[in-house]
């Protein structure tokens, strides 16, 4: 699995309106991308800064994604300054599995 990490900030001013644009437009562009397995979107209220982790299932799908992803930032900079685009491989994960129901 692979990663891509988007940090952005903005101004207090715009807060509200940027997570209204995550919620109603940038992560359901998302979740159309070639290959996306899920994502992130964390906000520092407190700094007006944030990030996010989109997941795709491979390098290739993360790559080729890059322009879709890039329009995606495009709309976001409408209310956040977009600071760093960076790519990773995702080497380890941990979940806490839901235990079935007891009987």
């Amino acid at each position: 699995m692979f990663a891509r990490v988007t940090r952005y900030e903005g101004s207090p001013s715009e807060i509200e309106a940027g997570i209204k644009l995550i919620k109603e437009t940038i992560a359901p562009g998302a979740k159309r991308l070639q290959g996306f397995k899920g994502g992130y979107w964390l906000l520092d209220r407190a700094n007006s800064k944030g990030f996010s982790v989109t997941l795709f299932e491979s390098e290739a799908a993360l790559h080729a994604t890059e322009d879709d992803a890039a329009q995606l930032r495009s709309r976001a900079s409408s209310v956040v300054r977009i600071t760093a685009v960076e790519r990773y491989e995702v080497v380890a994960e941990a979940k806490v599995e839901e235990l079935a129901p007891a009987r």
